[in-house]
């Protein structure tokens, strides 16, 4: 995502309000790396302004994703999570705490076309356990073997 005032100017020129609730959704995602769900996001901007609503976050959500302002991932297998990074990169889901971790490889191949098909857009994603869980796992294992 751009910076705020130059996401708020997007917006407005398509002709989206820009209400205290969009704001605060927006100033939670600049930046936040922790690929928030709805849930999440709802969460987080409740404890601000205790009378916003999940519809508003999730339609909010709906217009920055239209707007190229965030991307949706699709990575996990039971919710949708929000990019607010649209710049190219991949993905790590660990399968063990559920985080999405941003992976900026040495090269990316870059793929126009496959089979006559024009690529617009392409996301990877890598599965796996993240280096915290299994740090934890090591120490856990030391521990029943001590």
């Amino acid at each position: 995502m751009r910076s705020v005032t130059d996401c708020l100017n997007n917006l407005k020129s398509k002709g989206f309000k820009l209400t205290l609730q969009r704001l605060a959704i927006i100033e939670h995602l600049e930046g936040n790396q922790k690929h928030p769900s709805a849930a999440d996001l709802y969460a987080e901007v409740k404890k601000k302004y205790p009378m916003i609503s999940f519809a508003t976050v999730y339609n909010t959500l709906k217009i920055l994703n239209e707007a190229q302002e965030i991307k949706q991932l699709t990575i996990g297998f039971d919710k949708v999570n929000f990019d607010p990074n649209t710049k190219p990169h991949d993905h790590f889901f660990c399968r063990e705490c559920g985080r999405i971790i941003d992976i900026f490889p040495e090269k990316k191949m870059e793929i126009k076309e496959i089979d006559g098909h024009l690529i617009s857009e392409c996301q990877v994603c890598y599965y796996g356990i993240c280096s915290e869980c299994m740090k934890a796992k090591k120490k856990k294992k030391k521990k029943t073997h001590a």
